[in-house]
């Protein structure tokens, strides 16, 4: 019969071997199936608790008052990709989130305009929308996805997508009108 030696665990001995030990024999145990890498499912539910910007809506021309008949130039200037590393179960995971769509809600009936970039300002702008008459509230919707790694591993896709809005602000659309003058009056 082999017998087996005993840590202390309490009192001045902690730590000493109590009783009578032998080998019995030796072995490496992998662990890594006790502690797997995080999935992409995983990373997901880390990747929707993000502190992801909430994008402004730029407007040109500024000031709250845009033309019927002349488009309104829609874009973002804030930042469209982001880096966080945070801590799953002991492995660094180091996530990369992008803005994948921009939907600008122009509080026209329901009226979206989508893009797949920021938009840009005049005269470079990608993204215009055309109001009527009347006061709107418009606001910007950007979808995030993203990419991660896990201990300098090779990037994979975060397995779904998140979204967050930016501030409201409000839009008053006037129509120009033409007045014609007599310069010899």
């Amino acid at each position: 019969m082999v017998s087996r030696r005993a840590l202390v665990t309490e009192g001045p001995d902690v730590g000493a071997v109590n009783g009578n030990w032998a080998q019995v024999g030796a072995r490496c145990v992998d662990v890594t199936d006790l502690n797997p890498a995080p999935t992409p499912e995983e990373v997901f539910r880390y990747f929707q608790q993000l502190p992801l910007p909430q994008l402004s809506t730029v407007v040109q021309p500024p000031g709250g008052t845009v033309l019927v008949g002349l488009p309104t130039i829609l874009y973002t200037e804030a930042p469209t990709q982001q880096v966080f590393t945070v801590d799953i179960r002991g492995f660094a995971v180091v996530i990369t989130a992008v803005a994948e769509t921009f939907t600008w809600h122009t509080g026209d009936g329901g009226a979206v305009v989508t893009s797949d970039g920021p938009g840009a300002a005049y005269p470079d702008q990608t993204v215009t929308y055309d109001y009527t008459s009347g006061s709107y509230t418009t606001y910007l919707t950007v979808t995030w996805g993203g990419t991660f790694t896990v201990d300098g591993s090779a990037p994979l896709e975060v397995a779904g997508t998140t979204t967050t809005d930016g501030p409201a602000i409000q839009l008053t659309a006037v129509e120009a009108r033409a007045v014609l003058t007599n310069p010899y009056d």
